[in-house]
This record gives C-alpha cells, structure tokens and sequence, in this order.
C-alpha cells in the first residue's frame, strides 16, 4: 500500500512539472511557449521537452500530446517544431 501511495505521488509531481512553470500564462499551443517573454530559454525547453514525453501522450492517439492546462491536444511534430524554433533563436 505504501508503494502505491509514493507511485501516485511520484506520478502527480511529474505531471505538475510543466504547469507549475506555466501558471498564470495563456500557453495554448507549443510555439506560445517559445514566445513566452516571462520563461527563461532552460524553463522553454523544459516545458517542451515534457510536452513531446510520451507522459503526455493521448491514449490510443501516440502522435498527439496534451499537458495538463492546455485546451486540445497538439501533434507531436507541433511539440518539435517548437523546440527546433526555440533553438533557432
């Protein structure tokens, strides 16, 4: 019991991870992140890199990503445009 218990906190810590960097902010789509003028470069990349993770897969949907917050789900290539556009800068 105590092994479900650290797992489901372990679970809850890695999908807050990106929101609690994104609280407060209209982040709809992954190219809002690299515009975001409040993020630092290493806060962008950690938000995008945890986007295109498979934890935020959509069941039965692997090409798609969702983070918690978000309206819709995104493709995956969005995700990695992003963080092509974000290194380009």
């Amino acid at each position: 019991m105590k092994d479900i218990r650290l797992q489901q906190l372990v679970d809850s810590a890695v999908a807050m991870g990106p929101t609690v960097l994104m609280r407060g902010m209209q982040l709809r789509r992954p190219i809002d992140v690299v515009k975001a003028p409040s993020l630092s470069i290493d806060d962008k990349r950690a938000i995008l890199a945890a986007w295109a993770s498979g934890f935020y897969a959509v069941d039965s949907k692997p090409t798609l990503r969702q983070l918690p917050g978000t309206p819709e789900p995104v493709p995956i290539d969005e995700v990695q445009s992003a963080l092509i556009e974000l290194d380009r800068r």
